[in-house]
């Protein structure tokens, strides 16, 4: 069954009227719309939320593209670069033995170099990037459609989730909704130039309908699976341990 604005606006009754959790534990076994993340005291709020994004966003609604002159001047970015050992000896031979890889529930699993992925065909946006923490900056960012790949791939039907795992600890996932998404980007170029180190070298990914830490930095390795239960503690990402949700819609 199709879920219908109108419901989405019953339900927000609902819960407005002191059966929240009544309303969206309703919602999600109807018509599962379960984000990783539904427990604890906000659950039900994480929920209703999670459902009318998907509904009011159901047709690929867009991201604002603004102009070059728009471009800011300064884009701001917080945490320094992965301290491992693997990442400093990739980033000391200029990135050239990193490989990205995609496996999981595909049929053709990827082992992809920077040239590899530069020899694709290739997309630039130019987005805003909103932090959570009050700032933003709007770059022009270039790189590979996520859609494109997960295409290449052949990811299977069973696939409800791509999770991104960086070379820090700041992995996360995206349902399948916003990975399909035509702005979706996996960006190797940052206004013009390769990606600088701080903002994700030598790839990161670039979800400009959510919140600026969906934007996974240092990524390695895209996962393609159905269900987040095991990865982690089962969460979706690793941003609940900061205090933020799964789902970063704005």
């Amino acid at each position: 069954m199709k879920l219908s604005r109108r419901t989405i606006v019953n339900t927000g009754v609902l819960a407005a009227g002191g059966g929240a959790s009544a309303a969206a534990a309703k919602l999600a076994r109807r018509y599962g719309l379960i984000p990783p993340d539904p427990g604890g005291i906000y659950g039900p709020g994480e929920v209703l939320t999670y459902a009318t994004q998907r509904i009011l966003t159901s047709e690929h609604s867009m991201a604002r593209q603004f102009n070059r002159s728009q471009i800011s001047q300064i884009a701001p970015v917080i945490g320094e670069p992965p301290e491992t050992e693997s990442y400093r000896r990739l980033l000391a031979a200029g990135f050239l033995p990193w490989r990205l890889t995609l496996d999981g529930l595909v049929a053709r699993p990827l082992s992809l170099s920077l040239d590899d992925l530069m020899r694709l065909p290739s997309s630039s946006q130019i987005t805003h990037q909103a932090c959570e923490e009050g700032w933003s900056f709007i770059a022009e960012w270039t790189g590979v459609s996520l859609a494109y790949l997960l295409n290449t791939a052949g990811v299977l039907p069973a696939a409800k989730y791509i999770v991104f795992f960086p070379f820090d600890e700041s992995w996360d996932s995206l349902d399948m909704a916003d990975a399909w998404h035509p702005q979706t980007l996996l960006a190797y170029a940052m206004n013009g130039e390769p990606l600088p180190t701080r903002h994700g070298a030598p790839l990161r990914l670039r979800v400009p309908r959510q919140l600026g830490y969906k934007s996974v930095k240092y990524l390695y390795r895209i996962f393609a699976t159905d269900t987040l239960k095991s990865i982690g503690k089962g969460l979706g990402s690793s941003s609940p341990d900061l205090g933020y949700t799964w789902y970063a819609g704005i």
